[in-house]
Parts: structure tokens; C-alpha cells; sequence
């Protein structure tokens, strides 16, 4: 049995598949505390692997599923992303922290390292290489990162309710983006958009 948050149809928001339909699957629970996380970890529904399933195939023509969290690699391994596939014919993303092994048969790994964040450096990362780093950012040093093999990198301004505070972190990510041409701008485009 898995703590799932929510099951939903939408389109990515963020980082390299920014608009692509995909069924998400949020997991409650997380081992780190960050101060900016947007899961309600209080919350979840006690799901086994077939109703997830079954979930996940209301929507046939979303070629994508996204595992995000709170952090799921709590919770997976090759079994359940095996039984995905097999049972879904979709591909198999994942929007991790890091801190966790992961199985080996994911199709796409989002690494979102949460270091240098109140409540983040709770546990280390062991996550040394991924297809997508995604670094939201608040002025950090970017070097922290030199070390990760990623195929793309994105940086992406911590969201704020605060319209000044948004700004702000926008222009500085703007910033950090035009004197660092190895990373690309991320937005999180559904917020844009309304939609979930």
C-alpha cells in the first residue's frame, strides 16, 4: 500500500517536458522539511499498486507519468515502476530530491537537490547523475552543483505568494541564467495557466 496525496491529468509545468500531458502521481511524505514545499504531507489516501493503476489509465492518452512527492523514492523500486509499464504503456518520470538510490528502470529522472534550503540539508544527497537537474533558486552558488552529470539544467525562481518577493526572485534567476549560459530558465508555467 502506498500514502498517495493526489492522482491527476495535466500538463508538466516545469523544466524539459513543460507542456506535456502526464498523469502525476504525488506521494505523501518526505524526509526533508522544506520551507517552500507545495504537498500537503498531513494528507494522502492509502492506495494499493492496482488502484493506482487503474488511476493512471482514466487517461489513455497521456504518454507520460510523473512519481513526485513529497519524495517518492520512499516508497518505489523496479517492481512498481515495472508493473507501470507493463500495465500503462507510458514513461516513467520521477522529481526527486536526491537523497535516495533509485531504480534503475526509470525512464527520466528530475533531480531537484534541496540543499542550502532551511530544512533541506536534512539528509545528504547520494544522487551523483540524472537527465534533468532542476535547482530552484535563491542566490545559492551554483558550483555546489558541478559535481552532478545532468544532460539538462535548469534553474527555476522559488515561487513566493508575495508579488515583490516573486519578482524578485524571478530577476535573480534571470540574472544567474544570462551569466551562467549552462543553465536554462524553468517556470512553473501551469501557475501561469491556472491549472494544477
Amino acid at each position: 500500500m502506498f500514502r498517495i496525496n493526489e492522482i491527476f491529468h495535466s500538463l508538466q509545468g516545469e523544466g524539459f517536458h513543460t507542456g506535456t500531458p502526464a498523469v502525476f502521481v504525488r506521494f505523501s511524505g518526505c524526509n526533508l522539511r522544506c520551507a517552500f514545499c507545495d504537498t500537503q504531507h498531513q494528507t494522502g489516501t492509502m492506495m494499493s499498486l492496482e488502484v493506482i493503476i487503474e488511476e493512471i489509465n482514466k487517461y489513455p492518452a497521456a504518454p507520460l507519468i510523473v512519481l513526485t512527492g513529497g519524495e517518492p523514492s520512499l516508497y518505489i523500486n523496479e517492481d512498481f515502476v515495472a508493473a507501470l509499464k507493463e500495465q500503462t504503456g507510458k514513461r516513467i518520470a520521477i522529481e526527486t530530491n536526491g537523497t535516495r538510490p533509485l531504480p534503475s528502470n526509470l525512464d527520466w529522472v528530475t533531480f531537484s537537490p534541496k540543499t542550502g534550503f532551511d530544512g533541506g540539508d536534512v539528509e545528504p544527497c547520494v544522487l551523483t547523475r540524472c537527465d534533468e537537474l532542476k535547482v530552484v533558486y535563491l542566490g545559492q552558488d551554483l558550483r555546489q552543483y558541478d559535481g552532478i552529470k545532468a544532460t539538462h539544467r535548469f534553474l527555476q525562481p522559488c515561487f513566493s505568494d508575495d508579488d515583490a518577493q516573486r519578482q524578485a526572485n524571478l530577476k535573480r534567476c534571470v540574472d544567474a541564467v544570462m551569466s551562467h549560459p549552462g543553465w536554462r530558465l524553468s517556470l512553473q508555467v501551469h501557475r501561469f495557466l491556472g491549472i494544477r
